[in-house]
């Protein structure tokens, strides 16, 4: 194993997810005191909802720290999932939130409270411009992490809360549709319960090391199999690092008499792997037996 595997910065910098972690703090802040004030859940809502933001911003930020910690002799393929273990835990918190939010609209339905519409509508508008700023501070690593990303949809999810937020209380100011306030409410709360059950597979799957969903098993496979000096293969597995990096491993029974001429092999198919499949890292084998049965390039389970 080599000394550890440097995959890059992503193209955008620590100082805006501390810049975004302090204005999503601010905004919290404003929201619950403006919430009380007026009596609004929906503005209640909008701000645990940018507190989960500002909480999930900070656990990025100190995953992606961990993350680049070089391979050593306890995490030997390095820490890069630190970032999907932090995603896990936002996505799972998110959710949480969002079946809070709607207990708590039931139990506001059926116990109403006065709401103040001018309090709502200027403190929302606070929040729609802070969002904004929010959602264009971590909209450049969102195309590469998906801890960013999660945080970067949470963001322009909170805008359009907002902008819900906003015409409920303009509906109060206007026609003391009070109603209004809670429907937002739960459509606050589904949007945030659809954004963590849309994410949480795949942050699982990585977690668990699964195929990924881009990469065709059998084509892989088939395309070993075509490799010169290839005769068969059998034993394959394909997972993720971490987010961006992929692995191979795989015993193949060579067509080849001679050590060298099977080093130049598995260097054809690693070079293969690499260009037609993105996979940076495969560890291929020799194996002489060629009895694997029908099983032979097949995903198998290691007795215990």
């Amino acid at each position: 194993m080599g000394a550890g595997h440097d995959h890059g910065e992503r193209n955008m910098s620590d100082g805006r997810l501390v810049g975004a972690v302090v204005v999503n703090l601010l905004l919290t802040v404003a929201q619950i005191v403006g919430g009380a004030v007026s009596g609004s859940l929906a503005l209640i809502a909008d701000a645990l909802h940018n507190l989960n933001d500002a909480a999930s911003l900070g656990l990025a930020l100190f995953a992606r720290r961990v993350g680049r910690r070089p391979a050593d002799k306890l995490m030997t393929f390095g820490y890069g999932r630190a970032e999907i273990v932090a995603a896990l835990i936002n996505l799972t918190t998110l959710v949480i939130v969002g079946l809070y939010l709607l207990v708590e609209a039931i139990n506001r339905f059926l116990d109403p409270q006065p709401v103040g519409g001018w309090i709502v509508v200027i403190v929302a508008g606070i929040a729609l411009v802070i969002d904004i700023i929010t959602a264009l501070l971590v909209y450049a690593g969102s195309k590469h992490s998906l801890n960013i990303k999660a945080a970067f949809l949470h963001n322009v999810s909170d805008a359009l809360a907002s902008v819900g937020v906003i015409i409920a209380g303009t509906l109060i100011l206007l026609y003391d549709l009070y109603i209004a306030d809670l429907v937002m409410t739960v459509l606050i709360a589904s949007y945030v319960l659809y954004q963590g059950f849309s994410l949480l597979p795949q942050t699982i799957k990585l977690l668990m090391g699964a195929v990924p969903d881009d990469v065709e098993f059998d084509a892989i496979v088939k395309a070993l199999r075509e490799t010169d000096g290839v005769k068969d293969l059998h034993h394959v597995h394909i997972w993720s690092l971490d987010e961006h990096e992929r692995a191979l491993e795989a015993h193949l029974v060579p067509a080849v008499s001679s050590l060298e001429a099977f080093e130049q092999v598995k260097a054809d198919a690693r070079g293969m792997l690499r260009q037609r499949f993105s996979i940076g890292h495969a560890t291929l084998e020799a194996c002489l037996d060629e009895q694997g049965g029908d099983h032979a390039a097949a995903p198998h389970s290691h007795p215990k």
